[in-house]
């Protein structure tokens, strides 16, 4: 990949802490961000709204070459239905392909000027971005994802239990890990970050100290 920018890398499994993580970054060093599962779940949403099956896979590889992140300004793509769908969509190889381009030209260039880019996903340090100047696996137990995924979305949804979110998670979490494209999984260099028993001010201080000694190494 031909980049000019300053990359990290945030991989794991959904409410491991890695979104709030990854914007805490780009805002710390004036970084771009991108969470790429804006992008998987942009495409179920649109494959929703149009009546199509999340697991039709030429209807899911169209929405995605056709796909752009102003298709979904001021939508819901949270909801449990979407994020379903796009762990579905995720799976496969073409869409996959349709998003890829756009990952890493976002890394490469990234927009406004900045002069970095943190992206987090499930293959951004394996597949999207393997030259990262940083990489983090983000995870957390299943238990604290699953609660913290459930006091997210109880407001919306008071009817939604934490036992369901627990359910959804632990499928998402096996389809993600065992597909045969880009599955979840942890780089060889990629620092491990536990978030189970860490508040997020220490999961970014943690980050931070992995972060300023790449950067003091390269201007040594």
């Amino acid at each position: 990949m031909d980049r000019k920018s300053f990359v990290v890398a945030l991989d794991g499994p959904a409410a491991s802490g890695k979104g709030t993580l990854g914007r805490l970054i780009a805002d710390h060093y004036g970084f771009a961000y991108l969470d790429t599962g804006s992008l998987y779940r942009g495409v179920a949403r649109r494959l929703l709204d149009a009546g199509a099956d999340p697991g039709d896979e030429a209807a899911a590889a169209r929405a995605a070459k056709e796909f752009s992140l102003d298709q979904i300004d001021g939508r819901d793509i949270r909801t449990r239905e979407v994020g379903a769908a796009a762990s579905k969509v995720a799976a496969m190889p073409s869409v996959r392909a349709a998003l890829l381009d756009f990952q890493r030209r976002f890394a490469a260039n990234p927009p406004g000027g900045a002069r970095g880019a943190v992206l987090d996903g499930r293959d951004i340090g394996t597949v999207v971005c393997p030259e990262a100047d940083v990489k983090f696996f983000v995870v957390a137990s299943p238990e604290v994802r699953a609660r913290r995924r459930w006091l997210e979305l109880r407001a919306a949804r008071p009817s939604l239990t934490e036992r369901e979110v627990f359910e959804d998670l632990a499928e998402r979490d096996a389809r993600d890990a065992a597909r045969a494209d880009a599955p979840m999984t942890r780089a060889e260099d990629a620092e491990l970050l536990d978030t189970t028993h860490l508040t997020i001010e220490a999961a970014f201080a943690a980050a931070r100290r992995v972060i300023d000694g790449v950067f003091q190494r390269c201007e040594g």
